[in-house]
């Protein structure tokens, strides 16, 4: 089956009721996890982004606490968890300000790891991605946002 552009979907989508839309939002949810979030992020956390990024920013705490920390190789794919997780919830948001949020705390995160994991190959790499993703957010806000942010990132992270 091949799958309909965006286009075709929306004036598909236009020609439904409500009833009929509500009834296709629950069907597609109940299909993937990430539907389910995705919706779930649309319907109750878009209007309070400031409440999404707290969210976020304990899931990872949380989850940077949980590392079993007996092995290097337990530890990379704890940090490739927590990213590939931070990457989806930054998919459903499309606010700029809250990737550049995620990315930052995420590299704080990883900077402030108790046992040395910048010297890992892998681990450094993705923080020195993380923070050039940010870097390139950074570069498309307001001058004073960047600004802002710019001071930040001089005053947290190590070159």
């Amino acid at each position: 089956m091949k799958s309909s552009t965006v286009k075709e979907i929306k004036s598909a989508l236009s020609e439904y009721s409500n009833s009929e839309l509500i009834a296709i939002c629950l069907r597609l949810s109940r299909f993937k996890k990430e539907n389910k979030e995705l919706l779930t992020y649309l319907l109750f956390e878009a209007a309070d982004e400031e409440e999404f990024i707290t969210q976020i920013k304990e899931e990872m705490d949380e989850a940077f606490e949980m590392i079993n920390t007996q092995s290097m190789y337990y530890i990379k794919k704890s940090i490739q968890r927590i990213l590939r997780t931070n990457k989806k919830y930054i998919r459903y948001s499309s606010v700029v300000e809250t990737e550049i949020e995620i990315l930052l705390h995420f590299c704080q995160k990883l900077q402030a790891f108790p046992i040395d994991i910048l010297g890992h190959k892998v681990i450094n790499g993705m923080y020195v991605r993380e923070l050039k993703n940010a870097r390139k957010k950074i570069a498309t806000l307001h001058e004073d946002l960047q600004y802002d942010y710019n001071q930040f990132i001089e005053a947290t992270f190590r070159q």
